[in-house]
């Protein structure tokens, strides 16, 4: 595995729970849930990401991570993450070398508990698996999330503001946004940026 993860490695073990908001997210939900941060073993990982389906009765036309809620038949939040990342973009788990995962944050739109598992993988296409859940599925180098130029902090029309990443074919902002900035810093790859640059959320990435 490339030294690239290094710090990333180093930091998982005991990470302290984050609050990635200007509200409590300390787990208090009904239900549990589990996301992948997957990267790629490259120099430059890259990291997967996917738009929800607009035709979703939840977050509809918002840009997650692979994961979902936690069966009673998966044996814990890794098994989640890695069985909804096959069943939403065909990733094949047996390829995955998970890292660790990060403490849980409450999600209050859903009640969930999320866990963030961090894997890394050799990398290639994915593909959304059910249209009528997964839209597209998208790649984004760790550079990149990390550079300046794509970075700024989202402005919700309800007063909500949090990390944003503007790329050229999706909107991140929201819980995937924190999780990503959380992920940065974590392995060491966060570069200075400009909070003070404000962007209103696009219509399409606001609806729920």
């Amino acid at each position: 595995m490339n030294d690239v993860f290094a710090g990333l490695r180093r930091s998982i073990v005991g990470a302290e729970p984050r609050r990635p908001a200007d509200f409590d997210r300390r787990p208090r939900g009904e239900r549990s849930a589990a996301v992948l941060l997957l990267l790629s073993d490259e120099p430059d990982p890259s990291l997967t990401v996917l738009r929800r389906a607009s035709t979703l009765r939840f977050h509809a036309g918002q840009v997650a991570l692979p994961g979902g809620r936690v069966d009673e038949t998966d044996a814990g939040p890794v098994e989640t993450a890695l069985r909804e990342a096959r069943e939403e973009v065909g990733l094949e788990s047996v390829g995955v070398d998970v890292l660790g995962t990060l403490p849980a944050l409450w999600v209050p739109a859903s009640n969930y508990d999320v866990t963030p598992v961090v894997g890394v993988w050799p990398g290639g296409p994915l593909r959304p698996v059910d249209p009528a859940e997964t839209a597209s599925v998208h790649q984004h180098r760790v550079s990149e999330l990390a550079s300046a130029a794509v970075r700024a902090t989202a402005v919700h029309p309800l007063g909500y503001r949090g990390p944003a990443f503007v790329l050229p074919d999706i909107f991140i902002w929201g819980l995937t946004a924190h999780l990503i900035d959380w992920m940065l810093d974590l392995g060491e790859w966060t570069q200075p940026w400009d909070r003070a640059r404000e962007v209103p959320i696009p219509r399409d990435y606001l609806r729920d």
